[in-house]
């Protein structure tokens, strides 16, 4: 038979998400890695009507395989699908992102209940020794371990730390970078984090150091440091909070200060984040541009060095998530296979879209009187 008219024949629904996949050089139940197998029929229409969080739901929910999902992902990122299926549901969450402040400080501690605080195994299983969980730096790095200290030097280099200095961890994690600036620069350090689990853990590493773990919204802070720090945690803040943040660093920071922001960024400024990771993985989360970032420290700041390691975040992912299936056997009794999926899911379909460099990773420095005595490139 005719293999147009087969297609013909096809309901609307598989046959609109078949060309779309084509696009993308991904056959439905083909027999190549990033092909997908589909096991229930709906779900050409769930797509459709639901996007990019239908396909995630439906992969947890078994109706569709692929044995790469990394490899999927980034061939969707780079054929542009991901701006072809849009759905109510977008242009809703759209309208609330303008009506709505979703990064308001009543909101600030969702993300750490939410994601954070959902099992301190899964974190110790997928993470290096220092739960480091944020892009490590790849450059001479044989392993995780060595790329997460790496990553951390690389930081605290950057910021000129020196003996004695008052450094703000904003988003301190579980303490990793706080506790290695302590001991290896001998720095006085204040880390806040809205999570309840990381805060504990983060105070009980860093006893007997000159270090202080505070339960708090970054709009709370207070103090005069030397240098500030954030690591993946501006990621949280929202397109309407961006000036505030900035703010904030300002008020905080010293003069002579150096401030080092490391987040996920976007190519183009956006007022929302994917719905399925906004559901399932990090609720009112948003991802900057950086037209978002230079407006907000216009005034504030003197941008000083703007480094970006994005593949970086590929191989990162990929060996979280091969040290998380690894593990799977000692966590599925406490979490099951959906939890399984979903983390699956959201581990290679982030690689993915760093790969197909959607996203990116910045680190940037900046200074307050913009001297040059301020900052040196620790690279060069």
């Amino acid at each position: 038979m005719n293999v147009d008219y087969q297609r013909s024949r096809m309901p609307y629904f598989q046959r609109r998400i078949e060309n779309l996949l084509r696009q993308a050089d991904v056959v439905v139940n083909g027999s190549r890695p990033w092909d997908i197998s589909v096991q229930e029929r709906d779900l050409f229409r769930r797509i459709i009507a639901h996007g990019s969080l239908g396909l995630g739901e439906s992969y947890m929910d078994g109706w569709w395989e692929c044995e790469q999902i990394d490899q999927l992902v980034c061939r969707l990122f780079r054929a542009g699908i991901d701006r072809r299926v849009k759905t109510f549901g977008m242009l809703i969450a759209g309208l609330r992102a303008r009506l709505l402040n979703r990064q308001s400080s009543s909101r600030a501690f969702e993300v750490g209940r939410h994601h954070y605080d959902i099992g301190h195994d899964l974190y110790v299983s997928m993470l290096d020794s220092r739960l480091t969980y944020s892009c490590g730096y790849w450059k001479g790095a044989h392993d995780l371990e060595e790329a997460q200290e790496r990553k951390l030097d690389l930081i605290c280099r950057k910021l000129r730390l020196e003996k004695g200095m008052r450094l703000l961890d904003i988003g301190c994690g579980w303490g990793g970078l706080a506790r290695y600036a302590a001991e290896r620069y001998g720095v006085i350090v204040v880390g806040i984090t809205v999570s309840e689990d990381q805060a504990r853990f983060a105070g009980k590493i860093c006893a007997g150091l000159p270090v202080q773990i505070r339960l708090e919204d970054y709009r709370d802070a207070i103090g005069s440091f030397d240098r500030i720090v954030s690591v993946g945690m501006f990621e949280h803040v929202g397109c309407k909070n961006y000036r505030t943040f900035m703010e904030v660093v300002n008020r905080c920071l010293s003069r002579e200060g150096l401030f080092l922001l490391h987040t996920i960024g976007g190519n183009v400024s956006v007022t929302t984040t994917d719905p399925w990771i906004e559901r399932y993985i990090f609720p009112n989360g948003m991802l900057p541009s950086a037209v978002q970032i230079a407006s907000a420290v216009e005034g504030l700041f003197m941008l000083e060095d703007w480094q970006n390691f994005g593949s970086d975040y590929d191989r990162t992912l990929m060996a979280w998530w091969r040290r998380f299936e690894d593990s799977w056997p000692g966590l599925a009794g406490r979490y099951g296979e959906r939890f399984h999926r979903m983390w699956r899911y959201y581990l290679l379909s982030c690689a993915g879209a760093f790969r197909a460099r959607a996203n990116q990773l910045w680190q940037i420095v900046f200074s307050k009187c913009g001297s040059e005595a301020c900052y040196y490139h620790p690279e060069r």
